[in-house]
């Protein structure tokens, strides 16, 4: 490809990357046909003819719905730049959740300033799957904050790095694994052979991510009224010991700049899982600490969307220099 069709694209993608994000937090989600939810859908019918109790079947099953937006990321390549900027920008705005997970935390905060634990608890099952039903305020914090913390990386940051890295074809194809790791890739006897691929595709492509997310909680965390030595710190010594090797990073990283202790026993129906304490130091988070919690998610989507939008530009300017 000639270096200044390859810059061209690299400058369409940052531009995109930002509107998406833009657009985003302007509009939140689609309210009907979701393409995240019609892909799941989709997902879910190949999965009743696919299914077998077997690696190789999910792995197969893994590969098709990834493929499949991968290729449909590729179709706009060679749209003039103006236009391939748009349209990275409406698959920006479909992957991403900032406005989202931060409306839904507000709400269970809001729940729990009116001491309405039942409503809290009802509206924190829209963030987490486990069992709420007994949680106590310091409880239902907690949850809510793990869940802020994770789904900034997952939901935020991970598809603007891979938009960055890829363009459309990386946004599309990692909210394809993303989606995938929620559905099929959890530990049960269903699931723990034919969603071995899913969740293991979800392992890689969150890595980098995931840690980067932690680095942008260090640089955010003055916006909540934290501490970014402590966001670090946290991170590096407690972010490994969480069952994910991704979702200990950011929610380790959250706590520490919160100063707050997150981790501890979940119960999800069909086991309960004694999860190591992240930030042992902090306190026991408070209703307050949502709004803090919150308040640097929407931090760190500002300066993931810089970021990664910086890295797709600085591809365009590599172009650059080996035309030169």
């Amino acid at each position: 490809m000639p270096a200044r069709r390859r810059q061209r694209r690299a400058r369409a993608t940052a531009i995109g990357l930002l509107a998406g994000v833009a657009l985003d937090q302007l509009a939140g989600d689609p309210r009907r046909g979701h393409p995240v939810a019609l892909f799941g859908a989709a997902a879910g019918r190949l999965e009743a003819r696919m299914w077998r109790d077997d690696r190789t079947a999910g792995t197969g099953y893994a590969a098709l719905l990834i493929a499949a937006p991968l290729v449909i990321g590729l179709l706009p390549r060679n749209l003039p730049a103006p236009w391939l900027a748009a349209v990275t920008a409406v698959g920006a705005w479909t992957v991403l959740g900032s406005r989202s997970l931060s409306a839904e935390a507000d709400r269970v905060a809001a729940h729990l300033r009116r001491g309405d634990l039942p409503a809290a608890r009802e509206q924190l099952t829209h963030l987490v799957g486990r069992r709420t039903g007994f949680l106590d305020e310091a409880e239902i914090a907690r949850a809510t904050i793990e869940s802020v913390a994770e789904n900034t990386s997952d939901a935020v940051v991970a598809p603007l790095l891979w938009g960055a890295a890829a363009g459309l074809p990386g946004l599309l194809a990692y909210r394809a694994v993303n989606t995938l790791d929620a559905m099929v890739g959890h530990h049960s006897p269903r699931y723990e052979n034919f969603g071995w691929a899913s969740a293991r595709a979800d392992d890689v492509a969150n890595y980098l991510p995931a840690r980067l997310t932690a680095v942008l909680t260090a640089m955010a965390a003055p916006a909540a009224g934290g501490d970014w030595r402590a966001a670090l710190s946290v991170a590096r010594a407690d972010g490994r010991r969480h069952p994910s090797p991704n979702a200990g990073v950011p929610e380790a990283a959250f706590a520490g700049a919160l100063g707050v202790r997150l981790g501890g026993r979940n119960d999800y129906g069909s086991h309960v899982e004694d999860r190591p304490l992240l930030g042992g130091r902090g306190r026991a988070p408070r209703v307050d600490d949502i709004a803090r919690a919150t308040r640097l998610s929407r931090a760190i989507t500002l300066a993931a969307a810089l970021t990664c939008a910086a890295i797709a530009a600085v591809r365009g300017t590599g172009a650059r220099s080996e035309a030169d």
